[in-house]
């Protein structure tokens, strides 16, 4: 699953600059410009600079997802049962996660092309999918598919579906195995040590 995500990250980045008024699939397809763009003239980036990545991703993804919305689906029914206190602890580590995983795809950028596949939404409609493919030369094109949502700040992603396998339905699995075994604070510690090894394996401090 994780190396799906590879294909997809390089079509997820945005500038914040209009954002509110820019449709959900011309936002996506500016955004991917904006950043491989960036990929491709950085140095330090292309060298696997993994502090300088996450740092890109912290600008130019982070503020495009609804990272409530999305720790609330991969939750499930488990989310009622966390209280505010374990809510907001388990979206910090669940947004920790993603960040990694986007890093780790931006480290690993082969010239990807992305094809956009038209809109197919009616106006005012408060909730859509920006269908897209991701071509690398001598491999199958990867569908991704955006699920994003009208906000008082723009276009947010919710979900991502990568060859058809949904990213909160994928954590939802292993969140709801872990909350069996030890509960929502046992879910919360085994995202946080995850984030910890990830942090140390890529050479990139923790935030």
């Amino acid at each position: 699953m994780i190396k799906l995500f590879v294909a997809f990250c390089f079509s997820l980045f945005a500038t914040a600059i209009g954002a509110q008024d820019v449709a959900p699939d011309a936002l996506i397809r500016s955004i991917s410009d904006d950043v491989i763009g960036i990929v491709k003239q950085d140095k330090d980036i292309k060298a696997g600079n993994r502090s300088k990545i996450n740092d890109l991703v912290e600008a130019k993804v982070l503020p495009h997802f609804s990272f409530n919305h999305m720790t609330a689906l991969a939750m499930g029914r488990n989310w009622p049962k966390a209280n505010a206190e374990q809510q907001k602890a388990l979206v910090a580590e669940f947004r920790a996660l993603l960040v990694h995983t986007y890093s780790g795809a931006l480290s690993t950028y082969k010239n990807e092309v992305i094809e956009f596949r038209p809109l197919r939404a009616a106006a005012g409609d408060p909730d859509v999918t920006v269908r897209t493919q991701v071509k690398r030369p001598g491999t199958e094109p990867i569908g991704i598919d955006y699920s994003m949502e009208k906000t008082p700040g723009g276009w947010k992603v919710y979900d991502v579906v990568v060859g058809g396998v949904s990213l909160v339905t994928n954590y939802r699995d292993s969140f709801n195995a872990e909350i069996r075994e030890n509960g929502v604070d046992g879910l919360i510690k085994s995202l946080a040590s995850k984030n910890r090894s990830l942090a140390t394996q890529s050479g990139a401090k923790p935030k």
